[in-house]
């Protein structure tokens, strides 16, 4: 048997499947954001911690994990979890979509070595422009740090003791030489850190470390259970929904809304905003197109009318509908691609008369929509394939918006059979390789229960309004 452990944004998940990668139990236990100031996005790595050992005592108390072989981790990116030289945390983490760092982030992008060696441009929500931001508003904190680590790489060492990371999950800190798949001393210096600053790197499919005994105690599991390098939450949700070869590709519909697409060659464009990243397996990479409101959207919507995100698209029924004159822009903290703003902000226009909750609703799919169909066109201009796209995620519950996206896109998208073949899952099957010697066939794609295909007929209005979408952010951001 082997454990998945998701570190997400709103809570942690733990996933027990069995050698057949059957799913035999699970458990989850929320977190909460902080955001104290416009822009501030923080965790306490307290509560992170306290949300595993709740999710893992559930999964105690629902099966015996005495079979268990190994753990698998997956994780928010970018996060900045800050340690003294006594492992202590010097300060709440700023998250993936903490934006505070935009002015750092610019100063660092400016500097052709930081897209040259990462692959990516330097976005705010990344870990290195955080680190110079708390060398300048923090210096005291600054000069106490230690050790920098992600969020899953904290449970890690909570877990094993160990400072590790590994390749997808280190690419998003714009310290990592993405090719090279190794830390860059010339980006790192230009930061006033070293390598000592840094975990030590393994593939994702590898062994970091074994399990602390008295966790192995605790909850029931044999001596010597190994962990798994892991992978980044989009890196660890393509390896369990098997996107591990090019021309394979999944959008996710959740908090943020991701357009992945694994790849077996290093094939950066950091102009067009696209991420290129390590995947969690070796030799491997992956571009990704992210927006930073998908169902984040749907669901300020939702509390804006006073209903609930599932109510609000039920109501739209099942039958796509031409986009409409009010457009919705889902910029409500920024954006990654293919704009890298983190100024601009949300906007809902073409308000009339016959606006009504279902008109806007309507609105916020489509506007997430196009901004997803930005993505596409984004990375499609690197010459990434798209053979075969598979829906997760919250979002891809409502039919009303696969098949507006399907439509925007004019690309058939698979849907999975029920089933978790997110990052827990796919943390799972890593722990599964790290544990047995496999390879990345056991990542195989589930069992696809549908296929929405475009709506012809609908293309033309479709094409029409990304347009229109395209012209509102110009608009937008003139005024921004």
């Amino acid at each position: 048997m082997y454990i998945g452990l998701d570190l997400g944004t709103s809570g942690l998940k733990a996933l027990l499947i069995d050698d057949d990668q059957k799913v035999i139990a699970e458990a989850t236990a929320p977190l909460t954001v902080s955001r104290p100031h416009p822009g501030w996005s923080e965790q306490s790595a307290a509560d992170w911690l306290a949300a595993a050992s709740a999710a893992m005592d559930g999964l105690a108390a629902a099966s015996s994990l005495a079979g268990v072989k190994g753990i698998g981790l997956s994780g928010q990116m970018h996060g900045a979890t800050l340690l003294d030289a006594s492992q202590n945390v010097l300060r709440p983490c700023m998250l993936w979509n903490d934006t505070r760092s935009y002015q750092e982030a610019a100063a660092l992008d400016a500097s052709p070595a930081w897209r040259e060696i990462t692959g990516n441009i330097v976005f705010p929500g990344f870990t290195a422009p955080k680190l110079m931001w708390v060398q300048k508003n923090e210096p005291d904190i600054f000069a106490k740090v230690a050790k920098i680590l992600l969020p899953k790489d904290y449970l890690r060492l909570w877990l094993t003791g160990e400072t590790v990371s590994e390749m997808s999950d280190a690419a998003g800190t714009s310290w990592l030489d993405t090719g090279k798949r190794d830390w860059s001393d010339v980006l790192l210096n230009s930061s006033d850190l070293t390598r000592d600053h840094m975990p030590r790197l393994v593939e994702g499919s590898e062994v970091s470390g074994t399990l602390r005994k008295e966790l192995a105690d605790r909850w029931g599991l044999p001596a010597g259970v190994v962990v798994a390098g892991g992978g980044g939450d989009n890196a660890a949700s393509a390896v369990g929904v098997g996107v591990v070869k090019a021309g394979d590709a999944f959008i996710s519909l959740g908090t943020s809304g991701v357009l992945f697409a694994a790849s077996d060659a290093y094939q950066p464009d950091a102009a067009t905003a696209v991420h290129t990243f390590c995947h969690a397996l070796p030799g491997t990479w992956h571009q990704m197109g992210v927006i930073l409101a998908a169902t984040d959207a749907l669901n300020w919507y939702a509390g804006l009318v006073g209903s609930d995100a599932a109510t609000l698209t039920g109501d739209l029924g099942a039958s796509l509908r031409a986009p409409g004159r009010t457009m919705f822009l889902p910029y409500l903290g920024g954006e990654r691609t293919p704009h890298n703003d983190a100024q601009i902000r949300g906007s809902l226009t073409g308000l009339e008369h016959a606006t009504n909750r279902s008109a806007g609703t309507a609105a916020v799919l489509e506007g997430v929509t196009f901004a997803i169909r930005d993505c596409y066109d984004a990375l499609a201009s690197t010459g990434t394939r798209f053979d075969r796209l598979i829906a997760v995620g919250g979002g891809s519950r409502s039919d009303y918006w696969l098949r507006a996206i399907a439509t925007a896109l004019n690309m058939p998208v698979q849907v999975p059979v029920a089933g978790d073949f997110g990052g827990a899952f796919g943390a799972a099957r890593l722990a599964m390789m790290a544990a047995t010697g496999a390879g990345a066939e056991i990542a195989s794609v589930p069992k696809i229960s549908k296929v929405v295909e475009p709506e012809k007929e609908l293309t033309t209005a479709f094409a029409e309004a990304q347009t229109r979408y395209r012209d509102t952010y110009s608009a937008l951001r003139g005024l921004s």
